[in-house]
Formats: C-alpha cells, sequence, structure tokens
C-alpha cells in the first residue's frame, strides 16, 4: 500500500520529478537520464500501469484522492496530495485532470527485435511535434500498425504531452530508435520490408494502386510536419506513395495523413 503524503511546501524535494512540467528543454534532457515520465490524468495512469510501467510517486490534488483510491492501495510508490494551486506552482500549469504520476521508464527494444515478428511498421523522420508524435501513437495502435522506429532526431514518445495526446497508446505500440539515418533503413529492408514513403509529390503512386494491404511486410515512412521526408530518406524507400486529395487541398496534417495511410496498410491484411 502507497503512503498517502500531504506536502504545502512547492520546494519540497520529494516533488522533484514534477518540477518544471512545462518546459520542454529542460524536461527532454531530463527525464530520459534520469528514466522517467510523466503520467497526467486517470486513464492514462491507469494504462501505464497495465502495461507493466512501475510507477515512482503520484501526485494528487485533494479530490482525486478518492477516485485513484485502489492504486493508492495496490503500489508502493509515495503518494503526495497537495492543493491545486501548489500543483500549479510546482509544475507550471494548471492540472486540469487532477491526477501525475511519475513512472520509470523500460530499456528500449533494439529495432532488429521488433523487426522479426512485425509485418506493418511506422517509420519516422525528424517528427518533433509532441502532439503529432502523440496522435501518430493512437493511430497506430487502433488500426492495428505492429511497431513504431523512430530516426535518431524524433521526439521522445514518452513525453508528456505526447503520452496525453495519445491517451496512453505510447505504451501499447512497442518503438525503438534506429542508431544511424537513413543508414538504418538497410536493416529494415534487410528483414523483408517494403520501404513505403509517404508523399505528396505528383509523382508517387497513389496509395491504393500501390495496395499496401497485400504485401507481406510494410514499412510506412513518415516525415515532419510540414518539411514532410527529406530527400535523402525518399531516395533510401523502395516506392514513393501518397493519398489522393481533393478540392485543391495539397496535403493533410501529418497525425491525419498517418491515421489514412495506417488504415490502408492494414486493411484487408492476411491473418497471421
Amino acid at each position: 500500500m502507497a503512503e498517502l503524503i500531504t506536502v504545502d511546501d512547492p520546494d519540497d524535494p520529494r516533488l522533484s520529478d514534477y518540477i518544471g512540467l512545462t518546459d520542454v528543454e529542460l524536461r527532454r534532457r531530463r527525464e530520459p537520464a534520469e528514466g522517467l515520465f510523466i503520467a497526467e490524468g486517470e486513464k492514462v495512469i491507469r494504462r501505464a500501469r497495465q502495461t507493466g510501467y512501475e510507477m515512482r510517486s503520484m501526485l494528487l490534488s485533494a479530490k482525486w484522492v478518492d477516485v485513484m483510491r485502489d492504486v493508492i492501495d495496490e503500489v508502493p510508490a509515495p503518494v503526495y496530495a497537495v492543493a491545486p494551486e501548489l500543483a500549479e506552482r510546482v509544475t507550471g500549469y494548471h492540472v486540469h485532470r487532477g491526477a501525475l504520476a511519475s513512472m520509470q521508464r523500460k530499456p528500449l527494444p533494439a529495432a532488429d527485435e521488433l523487426l522479426a515478428t512485425a509485418r506493418r511498421v511506422v517509420v519516422m523522420e525528424s517528427v518533433n511535434d509532441h502532439t503529432n508524435i502523440g496522435a501518430i501513437f493512437r493511430s497506430a495502435a487502433a488500426l492495428g500498425m505492429d511497431a513504431v522506429l523512430l530516426s535518431p532526431d524524433c521526439a521522445d514518445p514518452l513525453y508528456r504531452r505526447s503520452v496525453k495526446v495519445s491517451m496512453g497508446a505510447v505504451f501499447s505500440v512497442p518503438y525503438a530508435r534506429l542508431e544511424a539515418w537513413p543508414k538504418g533503413l538497410e536493416a529494415v529492408r534487410e528483414a523483408g520490408f517494403r520501404l513505403l514513403a509517404l508523399t505528396p509529390d505528383a509523382k508517387a503512386t497513389s496509395i491504393d494502386e500501390a495496395a499496401p494491404h497485400r504485401l507481406e511486410r510494410v514499412a510506412l515512412m513518415l516525415g515532419a510536419e510540414g518539411d514532410g521526408l527529406s530527400t535523402r530518406a525518399l531516395m533510401a524507400a523502395d516506392e514513393w506513395v501518397r493519398i489522393p486529395m481533393a478540392h485543391g487541398v495539397d496535403s493533410l496534417n501529418v497525425g491525419a495523413a498517418a491515421a489514412v495511410a495506417f488504415y490502408a496498410v492494414a486493411t484487408g491484411r492476411p491473418e497471421s
């Protein structure tokens, strides 16, 4: 059973995991180095626990203590009960969902481990917007993608905003980082995947014509919002594919495009 501790000092060192949650640069450096990430909201906290993440501590406003009572009774980690005003002073923002948990990260698998069993893989290049990362993971989970591979410069999927937007889907879809880019794509191809680069370029094949759902193994490559995939990444692909547009619209937000493309990749695929 967790120990419930009332804290009224924003400088209490026991709250250090929660300091400056809106400072992206600070958290980007600190969280991976210290092996932690922040889960926000009751549903996300529960999902993190259900998928095997260990809790370091929990920060709750008073009215959330009863809601989270079963979790408090199950975990050995300390639970800090604080006033909403104190939570805001510590974290840097109004904690609308009233519940935060500091969770212990798991070691990331190697890319080749994921490729050995996956059939439908997402490959992201330089996607640094945390909202987009979260949206892509949520769609990947919902639409049956098996794994995600990240270029070395992609944002952290376990950053608080990504976790929140994904509704915890970042815990469900296994992911790994490719150590070199775009050289790491060679290992994806060697594992039997056809590399499809999603691009609005007019020279690309319509994704309907490419029929990725008929392929045995597909790796769908996505680039950052605005810039899209780099020239190097496009040149490393086996085929360029595009989503047909209407009414003069040239492209979709990468999160929306990912969802459409994932549906095309997964729909009608043969059973394992």
